[in-house]
């Protein structure tokens, strides 16, 4: 049976990523200042008690629809990329105050996609932040709204939020929203709609339950956050689901109560780089691989040599991640490749000695190694 004692499951936790959504942090007329003094004055808390606390923040486009007197969302990107350049100054200055309040100072750290993509750029961000905690600064981090694109969104701060734990090794993930947590129906819709405490698994019947409960202001709604807590899961980190409306909520988690929904970690998790490769890193293209090199990769923790490649997907450079497909076109792993999808498909079938003469050079014996490879069911 898996350990379902807050106190003993925390007791250890000594950095956490607390994502906040805009259904806490806003109401009708701009940002709720209350919310946040309260927010930071936990924080703080935790901060005493040698916690250190990344914040995960949504609530610019809100201020700055607050800022320009707008009375709804425009439907236009620009338009709304635009108002998150006018509501993020606000936003990191609310609470700059809010910490100073406290003797504490914050630091804004705006992200896109690309930035935890690129292996180069995900690890000079995370130099960054854990530099920041060094210094007891708080992080307050969101979307970089102002100029990200369909390409390289991360689609909600659930998912950012999550992104980001695994980049700094946190041990917990929190998502404040503005409901108790999961519920098995609606409950803004249903009275009698059944909270549910403890998650061990993410089947069909939680996901259902996810479906049913839309987010009203921002772009995740509940499923999103169960895909978060999701691959939190798969890297053994707990997530806690829980209500940032109600005073004292962090503290309420620390000590244990049980409040919100517990997503249990799995007691077989992924490393930090192969979450990586299977949650941060986007497929460039894909590999259709022969039954000889699938048993070698699945049954013999085996790397991908390129005698066992029979076609190629799209185009992609060396380091990127590639989707491998068996010949019954179903998915098998991810991985980094060490060949662009041109020197592929001259190597192609071919044995690994062969590989300098094809090519008139050698990166590596291997294409994907097996440190660089993640296989299903982990993947998405």
């Amino acid at each position: 049976m898996p350990d379902t004692d807050r106190k003993r499951l925390l007791a250890n936790v000594r950095r956490v990523v607390v994502k906040v959504g805009s259904g806490v942090l806003t109401r009708r007329n701009g940002l709720n200042l209350n919310v946040i003094d309260d927010l930071a004055t936990e924080i703080c808390f935790l901060r005493k008690k040698g916690i250190e606390v990344i914040l995960v923040s949504s609530g610019a486009i809100a201020a700055g629809l607050r800022k320009i007197g707008m009375s709804k969302k425009p439907d236009s990107l620009s338009g709304m990329q635009a108002l998150a350049a006018m509501g993020q100054s606000n936003l990191i200055m609310v609470y700059e105050e809010a910490f100073a309040r406290h003797g504490v100072k914050a630091a804004q750290i705006l992200l896109t996609r690309d930035d935890l993509t690129n292996r180069r750029r995900y690890l000079n961000s995370r130099n960054t932040i854990v530099t920041l905690l060094s210094w007891k600064i708080i992080p307050v981090i969101n979307e970089n709204d102002t100029v990200v694109v369909d390409e390289i969104k991360f689609g909600d701060n659930d998912n950012l939020s999550g992104m980001v734990t695994n980049l700094t090794d946190s041990r917990l993930l929190v998502n404040l929203t503005n409901i108790d947590g999961l519920f098995d129906r609606d409950p803004r819709k249903n009275p009698d709609a059944e909270l549910i405490k403890v998650v061990t698994r993410v089947d069909k019947k939680v996901t259902g339950a996810a479906d049913k409960i839309p987010g009203f202001l921002g772009r995740g709604g509940m499923a999103s956050k169960i895909t978060a807590a999701r691959k939190m899961m798969l890297r053994g980190i707990p997530t806690i689901i829980a209500n940032g409306l109600k005073p004292g909520i962090l503290k309420d988690i620390f000590s244990g109560r049980e409040v919100g929904t517990l997503f249990l970690p799995h007691r077989q998790s992924l490393g930090s780089k192969k979450h990586w490769i299977v949650f941060t890193k986007s497929p460039k293209g894909g590999l259709v691989i022969d039954r000889g090199a699938e048993k070698a990769l699945s049954e013999n923790g085996k790397s991908l040599l390129p005698s066992g490649i029979r076609a190629i997907h799209g185009r992609f450079n060396r380091g990127n991640s590639v989707v491998l497909i068996n010949e019954d076109d179903r998915e098998v792993a991810v991985g980094l490749v060490n060949y662009n999808s041109d020197e592929l498909s001259r190597i192609s079938g071919a044995r690994t000695s062969q590989i300098e003469s094809l090519l008139g050079y050698i990166h590596d014996d291997e294409v994907i190694h097996r440190d660089n490879l993640v296989l299903s069911p982990y993947n998405r």
